[in-house]
């Protein structure tokens, strides 16, 4: 009898703790569903919902991997010029124009699947094979007077009008019409001009013609001539690029170098087993905590006020943040320590300083090492940011790319390239580790 009260008081008890489970997976299922409606409203996502534009991000897709050459009117002068992405410098020369714009009093650019665009004397047209021809006169007085093969309650969503200005967004292209400029786009894919502008000699020719043709330039050998061409690209900046991920990197290591360095000597105050004195332990930890707890940015916009721009007071801005971190881990790996390696040097007549470098760095030189390595990838994606409020580096190029709103096929190749640093520094990190790890195993082997 009493065995089976006993049984029975275990199966209640076990009945009771499921339920409380039960209970309890219920309750954080509900808790997770009402923050989340909580954060459908708080961050108005119905709204951002609504005003997301699928054509701006098709758009935005599109400039990221081709390019746009501008047929350009002034609707003062009558002049109509042709530039790739818009920009002087990868402006045609005068009187050239693409195969697909005929130059003349009237001006026809041939876009993609019949659509056409003429920049005529006194007005200007878009033949849109599905829709009929739209005409556009533009005013001084009146603006931009728009007649359209239909209804003005029709007008479909690929054309925005007002009185003084008309963007037609189609898959051809796009035609902007202003007070004072006509503009028509083309995309193409590629980011032309990366390797040569128009004016270099060899804009158009191919790697093997380069390489293994005659000479292009009587002035210059192929190759070397190419490789100066392409290095001082004034559109691309090659250059400039070069040398702002250098920075980038540069501020890295200097920031995690730094840290490492202000750090390790910090943290042996603040470890138990080698400082004893508990109010010294007690104000390096709290430093610590002070200045790993302030983010980098934060420290970055607060030294460039300090120290103005500059890639040294982004590079000091992670050495501040970075020494918290550091100095954290540092010590905790100090606690750690085998006391019995630190015996035996002792033993041996070893002073203090003696005992700590032969005694306790090499048992964490390892972690230490490898968490400096860690960091300094990192904080190579850090730099990127921090450079863009600084002023230097490849992140204020980036920042300025995105402001301009303009060239994003820019802004695909330094993050492309930012990706790339990343993944060689991920890289070199590891094999330094794995080179660690296998010194530390057939040492103690």
């Amino acid at each position: 009898m009493a065995m089976l009260d006993t049984t029975q008081d275990l199966r209640a008890q076990t009945n009771a703790l499921f339920r409380r489970k039960r209970m309890t997976a219920f309750a954080a299922l509900a808790a997770l569903g009402l923050y989340f409606v909580y954060v459908f409203f708080a961050f108005d996502v119905q709204g951002l919902w609504q005003r997301a534009s699928g054509e701006n991000a098709r758009t935005l897709i599109a400039d990221s991997y081709s390019h746009k050459v501008h047929i350009t009117l002034d609707n003062r002068s009558g002049e109509v010029t042709a530039a790739i992405e818009g920009e002087r410098k990868g402006r045609y020369p005068e009187g050239e124009f693409p195969a697909w714009v005929t130059p003349g009093e009237t001006t026809v650019i041939e876009l993609e699947d019949g659509h056409v665009v003429t920049y005529g004397p006194e007005r200007i047209t878009y033949d849109h094979p599905d829709v009929g021809l739209m005409t556009f006169e533009v005013s001084r007085a009146r603006g931009v007077v728009a007649t359209y093969p239909f209804d003005a309650a029709d007008m479909p969503d690929w054309i925005n009008a007002s009185k003084n200005r008309v963007a037609i967004t189609t898959d051809a292209g796009r035609l902007s019409i202003t007070r004072n400029r006509t503009e028509t786009l083309r995309y193409f894919g590629g980011w032309e001009l990366f390797f040569f502008t128009l004016d270099s000699p060899y804009h158009g020719a191919g790697f093997g013609q380069i390489a293994f043709g005659d000479q292009i330039d009587p002035d210059r050998g192929n190759i070397e001539g190419a490789l100066q061409d392409f290095w001082n690209n004034p559109m691309w900046l090659h250059k400039d690029v070069a040398w702002a991920l250098f920075e980038t990197v540069l501020m890295a290591f200097l920031g995690t170098m730094g840290a490492a360095i202000v750090a390790l000597p910090l943290a042996f105050l603040a470890a138990r087993n080698f400082s004893p004195l508990a109010g010294v332990r007690f104000g390096i930890r709290r430093l610590f905590d002070f200045v790993r707890g302030v983010d980098a940015l934060i420290w970055t916009i607060v030294l460039t006020r300090a120290f103005g721009l500059g890639p040294l007071t982004g590079a000091l801005a992670i050495l501040i943040t970075d020494t918290g971190s550091f100095g954290k881990l540092f010590s905790e790996a100090l606690e750690n320590v085998d006391k019995k390696q630190i015996e035996g040097v002792q033993s041996a007549g070893a002073k203090p300083l003696q005992r700590y470098r032969f005694g306790v760095i090499p048992q964490v030189t390892p972690v230490l090492l490898s968490q400096i390595l860690y960091f300094l990838e990192s904080n190579t994606r850090s730099a990127t940011i921090i450079g863009a409020i600084t002023g230097g580096g490849i992140g204020l190029l980036l920042t300025q790319a995105i402001i301009t709103q303009k060239d994003w096929e820019e802004v695909t190749y330094y993050i492309t390239l930012i990706v790339i640093v990343v993944i060689v520094m991920d890289w070199l990190s590891g094999k330094v580790r794995q080179r660690l790890i296998r010194g530390t195993e057939s040492g103690e082997a």
